[in-house]
């Protein structure tokens, strides 16, 4: 299992990169983002764990996807990324776990594997998705997608591509975890 080591650490120090490098404050993302300050300036400083909800959020702010934050935050450039060395994050409030397959490279392309722990849920706004075509493949378990108003019931195998930007949930509503990749093609 790859190191989790330091993995909330980068990830402020990345946000604080992003939100500095676009000249905003504290507040300007908060309001951006419809987040506290005060949850910002905690992750920023690695006193928090941030959620995957929040972290959508974030990225929406940006302008970037999740995975890309994510892929900004952990990797260094490279055409090898073996298992050992992919980084993991664990959702502190839901006990998803993601882990980033895909090396990071000028590829448009991000590969994820997300384990979704039973009788969990992480809500995304449509503001994660801006700036991306996205599929979403599971691979063990069952996995309700809401898509808006669309709700996609999906076992192993089930392929699905999404549609226009809108708010989306991923949901476990079966008793076993649910393993799924995402592939993530950035329009940017």
């Amino acid at each position: 299992m790859a190191k989790s080591d330091g993995i909330d650490q980068r990830i402020g120090a990345r946000i604080r990169i992003e939100r500095e490098g676009r000249g905003w404050s504290l507040s300007d993302l908060a309001e951006k983002a419809s987040v506290s300050r005060a949850m910002i300036f905690k992750v920023e400083r690695a006193e928090s764990s941030p959620t995957a909800t929040l972290l959508g959020k974030l990225s929406g702010a940006f302008g970037l996807s999740m995975s890309t934050l994510m892929a900004r935050a952990e990797m260094q450039q490279g055409w090898l990324l073996r298992k050992a060395d992919q980084p993991l994050w664990v959702d502190p409030q839901t006990g998803y776990v993601r882990r980033h397959v895909s090396p990071r490279s000028d590829l448009p392309l991000d590969l994820v594997r997300i384990e979704l722990p039973a009788g969990k849920e992480v809500p995304m706004p449509a503001s994660a998705y801006a700036f991306m075509r996205q599929l979403i493949w599971v691979l063990d378990g069952e996995l309700v997608f809401w898509e808006g108003q669309t709700r996609h019931e999906m076992t192993e195998g089930d392929c699905l591509e999404l549609g226009p930007p809108s708010d989306c949930v991923f949901k476990n509503e079966s008793d076993r975890a649910c393993v799924y990749a995402v592939a993530v093609l950035s329009n940017s």
